[in-house]
């Protein structure tokens, strides 16, 4: 059964967190800490928001009124990975269901990237990822007979942050803009089921 009120509690610890401070390390240990503890429950997710498709999806579960945080739910079905890509924000991944595996890739000017860390990521583990311009990687679904679910959390709207993916073997970068796949957001602030 959803329990949406869980999702509700972290997005209001997560805003009393952005008007305490700006301050990014803080974020990462703080904003981990209370991530952790979302992840570690699987009750609350609303089942619409953890549908695969024939690419990885990108559900908006919220999304801060001044864009200095947003969540995300990311589902991947079978076979599913990204492109490699930067964020230019501050991250936390943290794997609600399942397993992914991302790895690290650093550009070469004019040459093929050069691979780095290699990360997976199991049920109730939380990983950060860097804000820099050239902190790429790619990430895949690691399963090979169902679909995963990680939960993002971004240091401003991800969906509308202009980025880069990269070509792997050029180092080449081209401008993106992810988006979302949903339209419409979850309800945190309807409590009349529970009355």
């Amino acid at each position: 059964m959803t329990d949406i009120a869980r999702l509700r509690s972290y997005v209001q610890a997560m805003t009393r967190l952005a008007d305490r401070t700006p301050d990014e390390a803080t974020w990462l240990r703080e904003g981990g800490a209370l991530l952790r503890d979302l992840i570690a429950h699987d009750n609350w997710l609303p089942p619409e928001l953890a549908e695969p498709g024939p690419t990885y999806r990108q559900y908006l579960l919220h999304c801060d009124p001044l864009e200095r945080f947003s969540v995300v739910s990311f589902v991947w079905g079978v076979g599913q990975r990204t492109p490699v890509h930067n964020h230019k924000v501050w991250g936390l991944v943290g794997m609600l269901r399942g397993t992914e595996r991302s790895v690290t890739m650093h550009p070469v000017p004019g040459g093929p990237m050069r691979e780095g860390q290699v990360d997976v990521l199991r049920p109730g583990e939380v990983v950060e990822v860097g804000s820099g311009e050239t902190d790429a990687h790619w990430v895949e679904n690691a399963l090979t007979d169902a679909p995963s679910i990680s939960i993002h959390v971004y240091g401003g709207n991800i969906g509308a942050v202009e980025r880069h993916v990269f070509d792997p073997a050029t180092s080449a970068t081209r401008r993106f803009v992810s988006g979302y796949t949903n339209a419409a957001v979850p309800n945190l602030w309807d409590r009349s089921r529970a009355a």
